[in-house]
């Protein structure tokens, strides 16, 4: 993808919905700043923007990195659904927070305004989820604030 391509797609993004407006990082992949301060970066082999339906798509190799709440999450594709604050992860999807709590499964389904996670595993499969409690007994969810 070319630089020129990556400008477009980045101010195309903005227009998808998103609070802020989206710019390049350093690396020159798309970002967009988020209400607590940090940055998402997304990476993909191919990705575009509607701004009529308000989805943004990213196809293939897909690695989304959110620094400001310790997010790493990969899948062969992702789409938010601007109009319905909604991220949907499909095929291969790891979610890993902090280094530590995980979350493996085929379609995980986010709800941004709600912070609730629905995954679904591939057939004949489970979802596996892995967490480290507090000293209270307390789990803290891979995708949970």
């Amino acid at each position: 993808m070319t630089r020129s391509w990556q400008v477009h797609l980045a101010i195309a993004t903005a227009f998808v919905g998103m609070s802020t407006p989206a710019v390049l990082s350093q690396e020159g992949s798309p970002s967009a700043p988020v209400e607590d301060g940090g940055w998402i970066t997304i990476e993909s082999d191919i990705q575009n923007a509607d701004s009529v339906t308000g989805v943004f798509t990213a196809i293939g190799n897909v690695r989304i990195v959110y620094p400001a709440r310790g997010i790493v999450a990969t899948s062969r594709q992702a789409q938010y659904f601007s109009k319905e604050d909604r991220v949907v992860l499909t095929g291969d999807v790891d979610v890993i927070r902090d280094g530590e709590n995980s979350m493996q499964a085929e379609r995980v389904v986010y709800l941004l305004e709600e912070e609730q996670a629905v995954a679904d595993p591939s057939t004949g499969a489970q979802v596996f989820t892995s967490v480290q409690l507090d000293s209270n007994n307390q789990a803290e969810a891979p995708l949970a604030q």
